[in-house]
């Protein structure tokens, strides 16, 4: 029988998300032979901190510098006319810019793939990258277009009804967490 309240639970404690940044930093590296020419573009909100942490355990590791930036993808998106009203992010880009380089887009949640569209759209009138790679905290599935994260900290396989929330202590003032959420029609005693 249905209960009136929603159920959440939580999928990835700090610790784990701080071990898969640390994955997902080897892993950039492993692909790119080395840090030279890769830089690191977070989408806001979290992406952007989800880029600066994997930057550090990079810098950590090569003992380099990563260039970060942030990609807002406001204007980009294809859903402006359903949603309430944006403001409007800031794109910063790495002083030396994009061209040439490896990029590697850091966001927090794949889901239907319309994020990532938006950013390569954006990033095409920023520069021309030698390769664009994708790096996500959370693969949640259910795909409405062809795009697939290079660098993935953890798959997560859910309903279309449940909501995936990712929280970060830079972002949201909380410890670090993912959680999934069930509607309250959804949850079965």
């Amino acid at each position: 029988m249905p209960t009136s309240a929603g159920a959440e639970r939580t999928v990835l404690t700090e610790s784990d998300i701080s071990r898969s940044l640390v994955r997902i930093a080897h892993e950039i590296l492993e692909r790119n032979h080395g840090s030279d020419g890769v830089v690191l573009l977070g989408i806001p909100t979290r992406g952007v901190p989800l880029a600066e942490r994997i930057a550090r355990r990079i810098n950590e590791t090569e003992d380099a510098s990563v260039p970060v930036g942030a990609l807002d993808i406001t204007m980009y998106r294809d859903d402006l006319r359903g949603q309430p009203t944006r403001t409007l992010g800031r794109t910063t880009l790495p002083a030396a810019g994009i061209d040439d380089q490896v990029v590697v887009l850091v966001d927090d949640v794949l889901y239907s793939g319309r994020t990532i569209r938006a950013a390569l759209d954006a990033l095409n009138d920023l520069g021309r990258p030698a390769a664009v790679q994708l790096a996500v905290l959370v693969d949640r599935g259910h795909r409405q277009l062809p795009i697939r994260a290079d660098f993935v900290g953890k798959n997560l396989p859910t309903s279309r009804a449940e909501r995936v929330r990712v929280q970060l202590s830079e972002t949201d003032g909380v410890a670090d967490a993912v959680t999934i959420s069930t509607p309250a029609a959804e949850v079965v005693r």
